[in-house]
Parts: structure tokens; C-alpha cells; sequence
């Protein structure tokens, strides 16, 4: 291996390393300018959230403004490590959550708007993947809300796992380094709540996208055709490189706007497209897991959540076929009437994603 390979790759490993340092420093800053907040404001919180309508359309619609389901994630994760959301109320924000990350690859597919047969094909290859979550969340939604068997099982996973701890004695890589850091910067903004809060959603947003950028020109590479053949040749293999590339790339929506052009030039069918939309819902909750590693045993159990919710959606639609075929049927019906009115596509957009959400928010 010659030195300027080794130099190369070193450069790679610093790089992430760094967006990594970053990426645990925003969370950090985050939960310090959460636990400034006021007992009445955290009061307030609570009575919102409390209802799980309002919480699961938050979710929503914080994550499409933002278009990353991975940066509303983590600032749920880093609300519940700080007491500001309670973990019931925090369960339906990040099925929200996972229905608003579809919205970036829904906006690619109006890019196509100029072509007729294209914008069908990117309208149903996008929208397939907000099907697919919104049949996952009517099932399970009501089901946690009566049993509450996703926090009880996420409880019990994250007690399973040993997480930093701050009250806890002994050396920490964290304590020693982050949190530092963090307290001081914290200290320079004369612990002002909106300069810390704004600061560290600055930096969160940053680091997921430096992530996203450093990784996918790592992971994917360039070759289409080889995306094409080796990636959706089987839906097993579909689903799996979906979850892959995703937990590299740190982001559903990267990975589902890939898909769009596609499904759109009809190098791949809506069909085997699917799977690997699934897969990257699987992916996307490993930027949770990271947070909330470096947070607390409650902050995991969010985590582990909607890890668990994502994999019961997996269990329950891509074993057999017919069900499969569902979303992709319902999507396919919606590219055909953006087809005939193109009108149809955009206000897709706009009513479910924004419209709905705000008026619903806005009124209760």
C-alpha cells in the first residue's frame, strides 16, 4: 500500500471523526439549553405532546421543514434525555417523524413536472415510501396508544445496554472531552437558551449533511448501473442495501431521492424499489441510536423505539407479496392521477405535509 493511500484513508477517518465530534457536541448543546427552559415551559410541553394526534402531526411537520428525519430524531432523543418530553408522548412524534422524511424525495419527483410520463413514475416511486409509513403508523399508532408494547420493549432493550452516564464515577472519553467543551461554550453565551438552542441545531444540521456528503461519495461510488443490477435485483437484497447505504449515508431522504430518477426513467420498477425504501427506514435510526448513546437510558429507549417500530412495519408488509404490493398500488394510483393533472402531485405535497400538519397543530 503506498503512503498516499494511507494518507488518504486517513484523511477519510479524520474527517468523519471530526463531523462525529461535532455531530455529539450539538447534542450535548442541545440538552444543556433544553434543561435552561423554564418548569412552566417544560409544563407546556408536556400538556401539547400529551395528546398523541398533535405529537405524531409535530413530528411531521418538524421533519418535513428540515427534510431529515435524522435531525428531528436526534433533537427528540436529546428532549427526552433532558425530561423536556416524556417517552409515551415522545412515541407518536417519531412515527411523525418517519412519514415527514419522505417529503425530500416527493419534492425531487416535481422536478420531473415537465415530463409527463416521467413525473407519473417519480410521483409513484416517491410516494410509495409515505404509503408504506403512514399503513405502518394506522397500525401501530393504535396499538401502542392500548398496550404500549413499543416503550415497554424499548425500555427494556436500552436497560439491557450501558450508556454514558455524567453522575456516574470513573473516566469517561465524553465526560473527559464533549461535555467540556460543551459546558464552556455554553458559559460564553451566558447560558442564553436561544443562542445555545440555535447553535447547536446549526451544528446538528451541519454535521448530518457533512456526514451525508463525506459518506455517500465513499459508499455509493458513481456507477448507476451497478446500483441497478446488484442493488434491486432481489427484494432481500433490495431491503438490506437500503438499510446499508442509509446507516452510512445518515439519511432516509438521500437515499430515497436516489430512487426517484430511477423509477422515473424506468431503469428500475416501482416493485423493486420498494424493499429497499423499507430497508431505509431501518437504516435512518441508527443517527438515533448514536445520540443516544452519548445521552441516557431513556434516551436509548426512544432510540430503540423507532428502531422497532421500523422493523415491525418490515415484519408486517415485505414477507408476502400481496401485501407488498399494497403501498406500490395505492402510489402507482396517485402517479396515475398526477399524470392526467399534474396539479394532483404538488398538492400532495402541500396538503399532507404542511397544510394538514399546521392547521391541526395550529388549532389545538
Amino acid at each position: 500500500m503506498s503512503i498516499k493511500s494511507i494518507l488518504n484513508k486517513v484523511s477519510r477517518a479524520s474527517i468523519v471523526l471530526f463531523i462525529l465530534v461535532v455531530f455529539l457536541l450539538s447534542l450535548d448543546l442541545m440538552g444543556g439549553g433544553f434543561k435552561l427552559m423554564s418548569k412552566s415551559f417544560v409544563q407546556d410541553v408536556f400538556k401539547i405532546t400529551s395528546n398523541p394526534i398533535v405529537s405524531l402531526f409535530i413530528g411531521l411537520f418538524a421533519t418535513a421543514i428540515m427534510q431529515s428525519s435524522s435531525t428531528s430524531t436526534s433533537i427528540i432523543v436529546t428532549l427526552v434525555a433532558s425530561g423536556t418530553l416524556s417517552l409515551n408522548n415522545a412515541v407518536p412524534m417519531i412515527m411523525g417523524a418517519n412519514i415527514g422524511t419522505s417529503v425530500t424525495s416527493t419534492i425531487v419527483a416535481i422536478g420531473h413536472i415537465h415530463k409527463k410520463d416521467e413525473f407519473k413514475n417519480a410521483i409513484s416511486a416517491a410516494t410509495v415510501h409515505d404509503f408504506f409509513n403512514i399503513m405502518v403508523v394506522l397500525v401501530l399508532l393504535p396499538f401502542e396508544l392500548m398496550t404500549g408494547y413499543l416503550s415497554s420493549a424499548a425500555t427494556y432493550l436500552a436497560s439491557l445496554i450501558p450508556v454514558y452516564d455524567s453522575s456516574r464515577d470513573g473516566f469517561s472519553l465524553m465526560g473527559e472531552t464533549i461535555k467540556p467543551l460543551s459546558a464552556s461554550i455554553i458559559s460564553l453565551l451566558n447560558k442564553n437558551i436561544i443562542l445555545v438552542l440555535l447553535l447547536a441545531i446549526l451544528l446538528l444540521i451541519s454535521s448530518l449533511r457533512g456526514f451525508s456528503k463525506v459518506l455517500k461519495r465513499y459508499l455509493i461510488g458513481k456507477s448507476q448501473k451497478v446500483i441497478d443490477t446488484y442493488i434491486f435485483g432481489h427484494p432481500l437484497k433490495s431491503l438490506f442495501w437500503g438499510t446499508v447505504i442509509t446507516a452510512g449515508v445518515q439519511s432516509s431522504s438521500v437515499t430515497a431521492s436516489l430512487t426517484v430518477p430511477f423509477v422515473a426513467s424506468k431503469r428500475a420498477t416501482l416493485e423493486k424499489v420498494f424493499p429497499f425504501l423499507m430497508g431505509a427506514n431501518v437504516g435512518t435510526t441508527f443517527t438515533a441510536l448514536i445520540a443516544a448513546l452519548s445521552q441516557s437510558e431513556i434516551a436509548l429507549a426512544i432510540a430503540f423505539c423507532h428502531l422497532l417500530f421500523n422493523l415491525i412495519g418490515v415484519f408486517l408488509f415485505f414477507p408476502l407479496k400481496f401485501f407488498r404490493n399494497i403501498p406500490v398500488w395505492v402510489a402507482d394510483n396517485l402517479g396515475n392521477l398526477s399524470h392526467k393533472n399534474r396539479t394532483v402531485g404538488i398538492m400532495y405535497v402541500v396538503i399532507l405535509f404542511f397544510l394538514v400538519p399546521f392547521l391541526f397543530i395550529f388549532l389545538t
